[in-house]
């Protein structure tokens, strides 16, 4: 298992622009689809089940709550989240997915964006700075996507806050306190 801690922040299309001048970045497409069972077991235990198609290979992930600001993250690739299922249990996820899915999966929600991102050292850390833009949608409901995330990929938590404080200062960013995922889940819930 890893732990995610990440922060992410509200951003315009000028301001990805403006960080993206510096450094060399790489770009994903990302395609993603949201899952939970009709009965919404996954979401009302904060747990996130997606497939995600980061240029075109498939990623399945669970992330589920490890702490504040921190979520516990196990990803396969597989083609299809049913399969994926018992691949992730393996990895050491809750193994409550498991029965939790015996009631079946459905297509909840999604995200389309493409995500520039790039390394970032400071003060001993190692981050991934990543802007993200597209589109979140349930059904037939689309909203923009356009933000900033800052990941701990080696480091402590605090060094990653201290960068996204400077990150946040320089540019008037605001924090975005909701995962795309409950971001995309509301526009289902309001539908």
């Amino acid at each position: 298992m890893g732990i995610e801690f990440e922060l992410k922040y509200r951003a315009t299309a000028e301001i990805q622009e403006e960080l993206a001048r510096d450094g060399h970045w790489r770009s994903i497409a990302m395609e993603t689809t949201y899952y939970d069972t009709p009965s919404k077991a996954m979401s009302s235990r904060f747990f996130t089940l997606r497939r995600r198609k980061e240029n075109g290979v498939s990623v399945c992930t669970l992330k589920a709550p490890a702490g504040e600001l921190a979520r516990g993250e196990w990803e396969t690739e597989c083609d299809s989240i049913e399969e994926a299922i018992p691949q992730l249990c393996k990895l050491g996820c809750p193994p409550e997915l498991s029965r939790l899915a015996e009631e079946g999966l459905v297509e909840v929600c999604g995200a389309w964006f493409t995500r520039r991102c790039r390394e970032v050292e400071f003060a001993g850390a190692v981050l991934e700075l990543a802007l993200d833009e597209g589109i979140l949608f349930a059904g037939e409901t689309y909203v923009p996507l356009c933000e900033i995330e800052v990941e701990l990929k080696e480091g402590h938590r605090e060094q990653a806050m201290a960068y996204a404080r400077i990150l946040a200062g320089a540019y008037d960013l605001e924090p975005e306190r909701a995962s795309k995922f409950r971001r995309a889940l509301a526009l289902a819930e309001e539908g």
